[in-house]
């Protein structure tokens, strides 16, 4: 069997794949994997762009760990704790979660990933004050080298916590993950376009203004997309029959959201993407289109059908968090590479914002963060244009992404992170026969 990502940019063929649905399979699991001499790598929904996944042994699929175990509210702010299988998926977490009045702080751009995934790569959103998925898992149970499973937590085992909850599963097999939730809440969505100029002298203001800011830049327009999401109460659904007025508003929103969602995102993302591949002499034009084509609108929604989103065009990424007071200077280095280089690039930049956290190998460690994800499309030649930015990236410091490509190893990362050596010796206790290792982890842990 052939295992493949979603990008299509790593690929193995595993010695063996194993669909556990319980704890004490999952344990069997590995304990076998070891006497026979196999490495052991779980893999979620693939959606890493790295080769996290890939293995030549013992491929875990977590699928079937997908259970919710537990609910323990806080009366006092109406926080809980949930704890769930380490392979429940996002999207079907958010509905747990919904059903219950609860949500994530805050999610990333999609929702395909396991919880296990997700965090174990530092998979984040947008927002100066809500961090990463990793920073609010407040438990975890890890199955270890010897099949024996540890539940680990700020309190317990605390430095097996600090290295399982962001650290590529090179400490072993999450089995499930405790997650702090929050009372669920709406989003006001705005969506706009704005001159490149203006959103990049007032980016500050733009970022501390709202809850959760974004932006899209299409190489060489000169106007961007902006995505400002405030925090509003969550409606309380009456169950009320809705009268014609509101089902024909409600209907006529639904189509809009199909048309900016479905027909301009993707539909006309993948023709436009298309087209500049055959024809490389009209992408500065399409580019210029695609960057104006986003109707402006206003919409309130349940937080996670705003901050997620179905990207159905397939792509090549690679992502740096760069300390956020020099983002503008990066993104312009950026533009003056495509500008002069002439480079086929049809696929936007994506610009996000994230708090300073603590986790070891958090990407926004210590330091408020912006995020400048580069991406093309996966027909296209992507070397020379991701080599160009990482060297802009590793200029200011910048830390890859652990989920998405890059050439970084551990003599370079150990440089970015102060608590690197503590991950590694943390690791090294937890697996010292290396049975969760692969070339991957190798190149970026040592």
């Amino acid at each position: 069997m052939i295992w493949t990502n979603w990008a299509r940019t790593a690929s193995a063929t595993p010695a063996r794949q194993v669909h556990p649905a319980t704890e004490e399979e999952l344990s069997a699991a590995v304990r076998r994997a070891v006497r026979e001499g196999h490495t052991v790598r779980a893999v979620g929904a693939g959606h890493s762009f790295s080769a996290a996944a890939a293995t030549d042994g013992v491929q875990v699929d977590l699928d079937r760990l997908n259970a919710l175990h537990r609910v323990e509210r806080d009366p006092g702010t109406g926080n809980a704790l949930v704890t769930v299988g380490a392979g429940i998926r996002l999207h079907q977490l958010n509905r747990v979660l919904a059903e219950r009045g609860l949500a994530l702080q805050n999610l990333g751009d999609i929702d395909r990933q396991t919880i296990a995934g997700a965090v174990s790569t530092g998979t984040h959103g947008t927002g100066a004050r809500f961090g990463s998925l990793a920073s609010r898992v407040r438990a975890l149970t890890v199955v270890g080298a010897d099949g024996e499973v540890t539940r680990c937590s700020p309190t317990e085992h605390p430095d097996l916590f600090e290295a399982s909850r962001l650290g590529l599963g090179t400490t072993g097999v999450l089995s499930t993950v405790t997650v702090e939730a929050v009372p669920a809440f709406d989003l006001r969505a705005q969506e706009d376009v704005q001159p490149v100029e203006r959103v990049l002298d007032e980016l500050d203001h733009l970022v501390d203004g709202a809850d959760h800011f974004e932006f899209f830049w299409f190489p060489t327009a000169r106007h961007v997309q902006t995505l400002t999401n405030t925090r509003v109460p969550a409606r309380a659904d009456t169950g009320a029959p809705a009268g014609a007025g509101h089902r024909v508003r409600r209907a006529a929103t639904a189509v809009r959201a199909f048309v900016d969602d479905e027909v301009l995102s993707n539909a006309g993302l993948e023709l436009a993407n298309r087209t500049a591949t055959a024809f490389p002499a009209v992408t500065p034009r399409l580019n210029a289109f695609a960057a104006q084509a986003l109707r402006p609108r206003t919409y309130t929604a349940p937080s996670y059908e705003v901050l997620c989103n179905r990207r159905r065009v397939r792509f090549r990424e690679t992502e740096y968090a760069v300390p956020r007071a020099v983002v503008v200077d990066v993104l312009r280095e950026i533009d003056g590479w495509l500008r002069r280089t002439g480079e086929n690039v049809p696929f936007p930049l994506e610009i996000r914002f994230a708090p300073a956290e603590d986790a070891w190998l958090s990407t926004a460690y210590g330091r408020e963060t912006a995020y400048v994800a580069v991406q093309q499309y996966w027909r296209l030649p992507y070397g020379r244009y991701f080599d160009a930015a990482e060297q802009i990236f590793t200029a200011v410091g910048g830390r890859p992404h652990w989920g998405k490509m890059h050439t970084r190893d551990a003599a370079y990362l150990a440089g970015q992170y102060s608590r690197f050596e503590d991950f590694r010796r943390a690791r090294a206790a937890a697996d010292p026969d290396g049975v969760f290792t692969n070339p991957y982890t190798r190149r970026v842990f040592g």
